[in-house]
């Protein structure tokens, strides 16, 4: 047996699962190419389990609530490895259906607030993590209005705190991204007359978003067009945005 090989295999199994349990599903996959003892372990349910249940934290809560009609079948306590290559086959699909989604309603380059919160709402009924947003929706190739719509489900959805998405968002570099949000409200009435509608344009980056320098805008993109706002739309770009600050201008009724 060679040096190296010894030395592998002299490692107390304890110590070899607390060193694997430590490690990337990436590198936890490369270990099925060394020696015995980390193959061993690149197969071992307690090394998957605890890897699906960091990625989709609400699989600790399928026990206590089985018979939801949510749930997803998780194993108990074995097939755990071919619990998450199915599980991240799902998810991969069900974001590459939002991101089509997106897309289709978004070939003007401007996303209606209506559409934005259905990609929302797609991506909460099939319980995408935090992971998954940042492997698939967070991506620099992807449409920022694509990254808009992860930012907004993780912040709102999964009410992940804010420094922990600016950090993914700097990551992966589409921090310093930007969007137009326009909104018009209904004019104000005065003294029995209704004044003009109200146009808000906002030009604002993701990580502003992420740490609600821009609440308003927000508080916008979580209502939708309700109440007094007629209507709300996000764009990629637009000339008529200031950019870093919010403006309003009065329309003919």
């Amino acid at each position: 047996m060679k040096q190296w090989e010894r030395v592998q295999t002299s490692i107390p199994d304890d110590i070899a699962f607390k060193i694997a349990s430590l490690l990337q599903v990436s590198d936890v996959c490369a270990l099925g190419s060394c020696c015995r003892l980390w193959r061993e372990l690149w197969g071992s349910d307690s090394i998957w389990e605890s890897l699906a249940k960091e990625r989709w934290p609400s699989l600790t809560l399928f026990h206590a609530s089985s018979s939801s009609s949510t749930v997803i079948n998780a194993p108990i306590s074995k097939g755990w490895k071919d619990f998450y290559i199915k599980r991240h086959k799902e998810v991969a699909g069900n974001a590459t259906a939002v991101a089509k989604f997106v897309e289709l309603c978004s070939q003007t380059e401007s996303l209606e607030v209506g559409d934005h919160l259905k990609a929302i709402e797609d991506l909460s009924t099939t319980q995408l993590g935090f992971k998954d947003v940042q492997m698939f929706l967070f991506k620099p190739k992807c449409n920022v209005l694509l990254n808009l719509v992860g930012l907004h489900y993780c912040i709102h959805w999964l009410g992940v705190p804010g420094e922990y998405v600016i950090e993914a968002l700097q990551s992966c570099k589409i921090s310093e991204r930007q969007v137009c949000v326009k909104w018009w409200k209904l004019g104000r009435w005065f003294y029995g007359f209704r004044m003009r509608d109200e146009s808000h344009s906002c030009w604002v980056s993701l990580a502003d978003l992420a740490m609600a320098k821009e609440p308003e805008v927000l508080v916008v993109l979580q209502r939708g067009a309700i109440h007094e706002v007629l209507r709300v739309q996000i764009s990629v770009a637009n000339p008529t945005c200031t950019p870093w600050s919010c403006q309003s201008t009065q329309t003919q009724n």
